[in-house]
């Protein structure tokens, strides 16, 4: 595991580290790029209309669900029944599990075409994930920039570098307290897939 650089040397100690863990290269460049060329064109992706700020946009990205069989999820005002795993998405769920000793049986794609793509402050606490849920993100193609803000004091606000390759695991109350992003960018404007790993415990 990394030792996460996320904070200028005076606010290193505002931001609780135990609530992530961070593994680069946990894909290799070549498994990332085999899996983008695969999951880009042979993905039924949607974009959905979602409830935002008390009203309908569509997402400025594009989505995904896969998982087990009964693991439907709600967020946004959107209902998502899973699709069945792939082979390769079972896989890579199998290595996150091996690795970390967490569990999961559901997993959300989201498909940043370019810069433009992104999403906006939230926190993953729907109801279906349960108290302080373990969420696994894996990062493949163009690296993002990833921020979060604290829920009680929205000035609080850090970041990383999500790259290629890349596993995160986002823990404890993080969900709870703190909101993150993945904001546009002017510059990164390669194609980016993301993948939440969860667990939906209803």
């Amino acid at each position: 595991m990394k030792q996460l650089n996320l904070f200028r040397s005076q606010e290193a100690l505002q931001f609780p580290e135990d609530l992530l863990e961070y593994y680069p290269g946990f894909v290799s460049p070549e498994e990332s790029a085999e899996y983008m060329q695969k999951w880009i064109g042979g993905v039924s992706w949607r974009q959905q209309a979602m409830q935002m700020y008390g009203k309908k946009v569509l997402a400025p990205r594009l989505m995904a669900w896969f998982g087990d069989t009964d693991k439907s999820y709600t967020f946004s005002g959107t209902r998502f029944e899973p699709y069945a795993w792939t082979t390769e998405l079972a896989n890579l769920k199998r290595r996150i599990e091996e690795k970390t000793d967490f569990t999961f049986n559901s997993v959300l794609l989201n498909y940043y075409r370019d810069g433009n793509d992104s999403v906006a402050w939230h926190g993953d606490n729907e109801y279906e994930l349960g108290r302080n849920p373990v969420i696994a993100s894996v990062s493949l193609g163009q690296e993002r920039r990833f921020e979060f803000r604290y829920r009680p004091d929205n000035s609080r606000k850090y970041g990383l570098t999500l790259e290629n390759g890349s596993l995160l695991i986002m823990k404890g109350d993080l969900q709870h307290t703190w909101e993150h992003r993945v904001p546009k960018s002017k510059t990164l404007n390669g194609p980016r897939i993301n993948l939440t790993f969860r667990t939906i415990r209803k």
